[in-house]
C-alpha cells in the first residue's frame, strides 16, 4: 500500500504527524509514502497546465495492476469502520498494489481521473491539500487498528 503526495509540504508540523502515523501503519503492512515533483507555476501559466504536468509525473508512477484511489472533495465518504471494511476487502480480494494520491494545489487532471479506479472525500469541507495527508495518514492507521480488532475509542 502506498500514500502518493504532489509535492512537498513547507510545514513541518504536517511533516512530524505524517511520519508518525507512516511509522505505525508499518506496523502492520508493507507501507511507502511517495512525494511526487510538483510543478511550479512559472508566469502566466494556468492550473490546468500545472494540473496536465503534474499528473504526467504521477502517472509515470502508477502500473496498469494498480487500484489508484485519489483524494477529492468528490469522492465516496466512508465512517472509519466503513473504510477500514474497503481496505480490509482490497487486500483479501488481492488488490496488487494500493495507492492513495493527494493532489497538489489545484487537484488533478483529467488523465488522472481517468485512470483513478475511485475517489475517497474525508469531509464535506474544503481542506488544503497539506493538512488533508495527516488526516487521511491517520484514517489509513486507525482503519489497520480497526482491521486487527485492537480496540476503538468509539466502542
Amino acid at each position: 500500500m502506498s500514500l502518493y503526495f504532489i509535492g512537498k509540504t513547507s510545514f513541518e508540523y504536517i511533516d512530524k504527524g505524517v511520519s508518525e502515523y507512516e511509522k505505525r501503519i508499518k506496523r502492520y503492512i508493507n507501507f511507502e509514502i511517495k512525494i511526487i515533483k510538483d510543478i511550479k507555476p512559472g508566469k502566466n501559466m494556468p492550473p490546468k497546465i500545472i494540473k496536465h504536468k503534474e499528473g504526467e509525473q504521477l502517472l509515470k508512477h502508477i502500473n496498469n495492476t494498480d487500484f489508484l484511489i485519489l483524494a477529492d472533495e468528490k469522492g465516496k465518504q466512508y465512517t472509519s469502520r466503513e473504510f477500514a471494511k474497503f481496505i480490509d476487502n482490497k487486500i483479501i480480494t488481492g488488490t496488487k498494489h494500493l495507492i492513495f494520491v493527494i493532489g497538489g494545489a489545484y487537484g488533478f487532471s483529467e488523465e488522472v481521473y481517468k485512470r483513478a479506479n475511485g475517489k475517497l472525500s474525508l469531509s464535506k469541507m474544503t481542506f488544503s491539500h497539506q493538512p488533508i495527508r495527516v488526516l487521511l495518514t491517520e484514517q489509513l492507521y486507525r482503519a489497520f487498528t480497526i482491521i486487527k480488532g485492537e480496540p476503538y475509542h468509539n466502542d
